[in-house]
C-alpha cells in the first residue's frame, strides 16, 4: 500500500507521465483509444513534443496560461500535456457552459491562447471582441479564418521538445471549480499532484495496471475525468477510451462493447440513465469491466444494489474534488457499503468538524476536512475564498459527514444545502435517496423553501421515469412515500414535478440554482 509518493525537487510531471513508459518499452503500445485511431505511447510522445514546441512558435513562454475548450480527443492531451513540458499552464475548461462565462474565465486567467475544438469557437467568437489577454486561437478540425490551424501548426513544429526546467512546486495547471455552488474559482494544481492522485488513489484503490483499458464518463476538463481518462493510465503504461460526445446510457453502452475497457468511471446520474435500459445486461457486452467508479454525487443505495444485480460489477463510489484533484475517501474492492463514501483513501486524512471548529464525535454530522498532497495550493485572484477553504494542510470541502463506528463517511450533503425543519437538520442527499427508490421517480432534488409562516421546509423538484404523469395524487403518494422510508419530519411539504434538473457538466445538481429560481417567483 503506497502512503508517501517521493518527487524530486526538479519535475516535470508530463515528463514524468511520458518518459518512464518510453525507457519501459511500451513505444509500440496503444495509448489512446479514440474513434477509430489508436494512439501509441510513441506517437503520443512525439505530439506532445511537437504541440509544446508549436506553442512556443505563438510566444508562450513559462508560466503561460492556455486555455483549452476541447472535446475529449488526442489533441487535448497533447496540447494539456506539451504545455506543462514546455512549462506553461494548460486551463482546461467546462465545455457547456455559454459565452458570458467563458468571458468571465478567460479574463480572469488571462490566457494568452486558446485551443479549441471547431464546433465550440463561436461560444468564444461571440465574445472575442471581449477578451482582454487574448492573442491567438489554434482550432483543432475544420480550419477557421483568423485562427491557426492544430494540424498544421503542429506538423510544421519539431518532434523533439527540451523539458522546461519546472519545481515540483511549480504550477503545472488550473482547473476551475464546476460551479455547483455559484461562480467557478480557478484552483491551482502543481507539478506534484497528478502522481499523488495516481499513486495513492488508482494504484492503492483501483490496482490499475499496464494491461488496463479507462473509459470515463466525465470529461477530461473535470477533475475527475482528467485523473481517470489520462494521467491514471499513462502513470502504469495503460490506455485510455477517449469519446467526445455527449454521455447518453446507450452510447456509453456501446463505447464499452467496442473498445472493451476494464475501468468504467462514472457518476450517479449516468448509471441510473444506463441502467433505465430495459435488459441492457443481455443486449450489451459489459464483462470487460472488472470495476466501476462512481463521484460527483452520492451514488444512491438503490442504485448500487440494481447495478451489481444486473451487471455483476461493483461500483466503488467515493467523494473528491476540484480542489483535491481526485478521490481522497472511496470505497474498497469487497467492503462497499452502498450510499456512504467508503474510507479515507491510503495517504489522506479526513475528520469532520462541529460549528466550534472541533473534531466532531464519530456518529456526529460535522464540515469535512481533507489533507493530502493532491490539494491545489491556492484559487486564483480570491485570496479572501483562499484563507476560507485552504486551513494551513487542511482543506474544508464544505461537505457535510459523519463517520459511523465501522470508520465510514456517509454523506448528507453540502454545507449550503444543508436545511433544519421544526429546528433539526435535515439532509437533502436523504430524502432525495428515499424519493428514488419509488418506482416512478427517475432523479430528484431538495432545497429548503419557506412555508406560510416563513419558516424553511423541504421542497422536492421530482423527475419522473418515462410512463409516468405529474398528478396530484402521485405527489401525495410520494410524501407518504418518504414518511414511510426515513423519519417523518424530513418528508418534502411541496412536490413540483420538473423534465430537468439543473446540473453541473459532470452530473451534479446545482441545488442554488433551484434556490434561485424559488426565490424569483
Amino acid at each position: 500500500m503506497i502512503t508517501n509518493v517521493e518527487i524530486p525537487q526538479v519535475f516535470n510531471a508530463a515528463s514524468a507521465l511520458i518518459d518512464p513508459n518510453l525507457e519501459a518499452g511500451r513505444g509500440d503500445k496503444v495509448a489512446i483509444y479514440y474513434l477509430e485511431q489508436q494512439v501509441t505511447y510513441a506517437k503520443m510522445a512525439e505530439m506532445v513534443n511537437r504541440t509544446g514546441n508549436a506553442l512556443k512558435t505563438l510566444g508562450v513562454e513559462m508560466e503561460n496560461r492556455v486555455l483549452l475548450l476541447m472535446l475529449d480527443c488526442p489533441e487535448f492531451i497533447y496540447s494539456f500535456l506539451g504545455a506543462i513540458k514546455m512549462g506553461a499552464v494548460p486551463i482546461p475548461v467546462n465545455t457547456l457552459l455559454r459565452p458570458a462565462d467563458y468571458e468571465y474565465i478567460f479574463n480572469d486567467s488571462r490566457a494568452r491562447v486558446l485551443v479549441v475544438t471547431d464546433e465550440l469557437l463561436p461560444q468564444v467568437e461571440q465574445i472575442k471582441e471581449k477578451l482582454k489577454y487574448l492573442k491567438e486561437i489554434i482550432v483543432v478540425g475544420a480550419e477557421k479564418a483568423g485562427c491557426h490551424a492544430f494540424n498544421y501548426l503542429v506538423a510544421k513544429a519539431a518532434p523533439v521538445l527540451a523539458t522546461a526546467e519546472t519545481s515540483k512546486d511549480d504550477a503545472a495547471f488550473w482547473l476551475y471549480s464546476s460551479g455547483s455552488t455559484g461562480a467557478p474559482k480557478g484552483a491551482v494544481h502543481l507539478h506534484h499532484d497528478m502522481l499523488y492522485a495516481a499513486d495513492l488513489y488508482a494504484r492503492n484503490i483501483l490496482n490499475v495496471g499496464p494491461d488496463d483499458i479507462h473509459f470515463s464518463v466525465a470529461k477530461l476538463f473535470f477533475a475527475y475525468g482528467l485523473g481517470n481518462g489520462s494521467y491514471f493510465a499513462f502513470r502504469v503504461g495503460g490506455a485510455t477510451v477517449l469519446y467526445p460526445g455527449r454521455p447518453l446510457a446507450e452510447d456509453l453502452f456501446k463505447v464499452v462493447q467496442k473498445y472493451r475497457p476494464t475501468l468504467f468511471f462514472g457518476v450517479p446520474t449516468a448509471f441510473n440513465n444506463m441502467l433505465q435500459i430495459k435488459d441492457a445486461e443481455k443486449i450489451y457486452d459489459f464483462s470487460s469491466v472488472r470495476l466501476c467508479t462512481s463521484a460527483g454525487e452520492a451514488l444512491p443505495a438503490t442504485v448500487y444494489h440494481q447495478w451489481l444485480q444486473r451487471f455483476n460489477v461493483e461500483i466503488l463510489d467515493g467523494i473528491g474534488s476540484t480542489e483535491m484533484l481526485h478521490i481522497y475517501i472511496s470505497n474498497r474492492v469487497g467492503q462497499v457499503r452502498p450510499g456512504s463514501s467508503g474510507f479515507a483513501v491510503p495517504g489522506y486524512e479526513v475528520k469532520a468538524v462541529d460549528e466550534d471548529g472541533q473534531e466532531a464525535p464519530r456518529g456526529e454530522i460535522g464540515t469535512l476536512y481533507a489533507k493530502g498532497d493532491s490539494a491545489a495550493a491556492y484559487y486564483w485572484n480570491r485570496h479572501d475564498k483562499t484563507k476560507q477553504t485552504m486551513l494551513g494542510e487542511w482543506l474544508n470541502t464544505g461537505d457535510k459527514y459523519y463517520q459511523d463506528e465501522d470508520g465510514y463517511w456517509w454523506p448528507v450533503g453540502r454545507s449550503d444545502d444543508m436545511l433544519k425543519a421544526g429546528g433539526i437538520w435535515v439532509s437533502p442527499v436523504e430524502v432525495e435517496n428515499a424519493l428514488v427508490e419509488h418506482r416512478a421517480v427517475l432523479e430528484a432534488a431538495v432545497v429548503g423553501a419557506p412555508d406560510q409562516d416563513g419558516l424553511i421546509k423541504p421542497l422536492a423538484y421530482v423527475v419522473l421515469k418515462e410512463g409516468f404523469q405529474p398528478a396530484d395524487s402521485l405527489g401525495q403518494e410520494l410524501q407518504q412515500f418518504v414518511k414511510s422510508k426515513i423519519a417523518p419530519y424530513k418528508y418534502p411539504r411541496w412536490i413540483k414535478f420538473v423534465d430537468e434538473l439543473p446540473k453541473t457538466a459532470t452530473g451534479k445538481i446545482q441545488r442554488y440554482r433551484l434556490r434561485m429560481e424559488d426565490n424569483n417567483k
